[in-house]
């Protein structure tokens, strides 16, 4: 098995960012016209920015307001969109699920992407790789694409006016990226592209985890202000660059399996994917017999940065057995990533990780 490494083409990062879209899209010979697939928020934000900056350019551009959901209606939507606009490149502005329907649409019609996240709310930007969902919301599938974004652009001056649940949420995704990482090398598992781990996909997980414990009570702290600071700067770099090039070249584990089986369950719905995921990486954790220590430390950082570690803070305060073997079924289905974990894993042994999860977070 060859080793793989996956990275967008170019990551650019910093306050006002978007000021530079235009120029960054000249510079690396991506002209238009281009299709801007925006999210709400991104569009009150930005629209203005994305006007000065792609008429310097001289690009061209129209467009598409997102319906908010990564579905096979919505990519449709999308595509229709572009072919009518006889768009040429596809940029996504807003959340994981904007840029991932974006993301989609690009490969289906086999035109560059660029990615340009308003929230640090997951690592979705960087990778290769779309989570398509029912228009209920329930996980679907993974997408794999064949190539990552031309260009990856983030602009923090935006990030920091997003609410601060979307980046504790984007930690709580974050979170997972070393352990899945390392569960991954150790059991010798294809990544997500489809090769073996390097050396450099473990390292840059394992910074990842270390810059959250660092920086994380300190970057939630800033975005309650609004304020971008260097910590602020550091975690949305762990949460879009480390954690995708982390999780995409190194691999997923039980801990995302876990946060495809809670979507079973519709009262978590309202939850974000990086809450979820937080939840299932302790469950992960408890999963594979890790030590007393790191699962404390795991739990005091999500209690730290306001992530969930109970089932009832996920909108499961009384779940049932019918629940927990719903959700465990649906995180072992054939195919999931629960299956990189270095021994058989099984519903009855879920079901029992999830309790114990739930009673470590009380």
């Amino acid at each position: 098995m060859l080793s793989v490494f996956s990275s967008p083409g170019h990551y650019v990062q910093g306050r006002d960012a978007t000021a530079a879209l235009g120029a960054e899209m000249t510079r690396l010979g991506i002209g238009g016209p281009v299709l801007i697939v925006a999210g709400s928020s991104a569009f009150r934000l930005l629209a203005d920015t994305w006007e000065r900056s792609l008429t310097d350019a001289k690009i061209a551009y129209s467009i598409h307001l997102s319906g908010g959901e990564c579905s096979r209606a919505e990519i449709a939507r999308i595509a229709h969109a572009v072919e009518q606009s006889g768009s040429t490149v596809v940029l996504g502005a807003g959340g994981g699920k904007v840029l991932d329907a974006a993301r989609a649409v690009a490969d289906d019609l086999d035109l560059p992407m660029i990615s340009c996240p308003s929230t640090a709310s997951s690592d979705a930007p960087c990778s290769a790789l779309s989570v398509i969902y029912t228009d209920a919301g329930e996980f679907e599938a993974y997408q794999l694409v064949r190539r990552n974004p031309a260009l990856v652009l983030v602009d923090t001056s935006v990030v920091a006016q997003a609410p601060a649940r979307l980046l504790a949420a984007g930690m709580g995704d974050a979170l997972a990226t070393w352990f899945e990482a390392r569960t991954c090398s150790a059991a010798q598992v294809r990544n997500m592209r489809g090769g073996a781990s390097t050396r450099s996909a473990t390292a840059l997980a394992e910074l990842c985890y270390r810059t959250l414990l660092a920086d994380g009570a300190q970057a939630l702290t800033a975005i309650r202000a609004r304020s971008v600071t260097p910590a602020l700067e550091r975690v949305v770099e762990a949460n879009t660059l480390l954690s995708g090039l982390g999780f995409e070249s190194s691999g997923l584990a039980a801990a995302h399996a876990v946060h495809n089986g809670l979507t079973a369950a519709a009262r978590t719905r309202p939850f974000l994917h990086g809450e979820k995921v937080a939840f299932g990486t302790v469950t992960q954790l408890v999963l594979e017999g890790a030590p007393a220590s790191e699962i404390g430390t795991v739990l005091d950082f999500c209690a730290e940065v306001g992530l969930p570690t109970t089932l009832a803070a996920l909108g499961l305060p009384d779940a049932d057995d019918e629940t927990l073997w719903a959700i465990a079924k649906r995180a072992t289905a054939a195919g999931e990533t629960i299956h990189n974990e270095p021994f058989t894993v099984d519903a009855v042994m879920v079901v029992d990780a999830l309790r114990t999860a739930d009673a470590l977070g009380r």
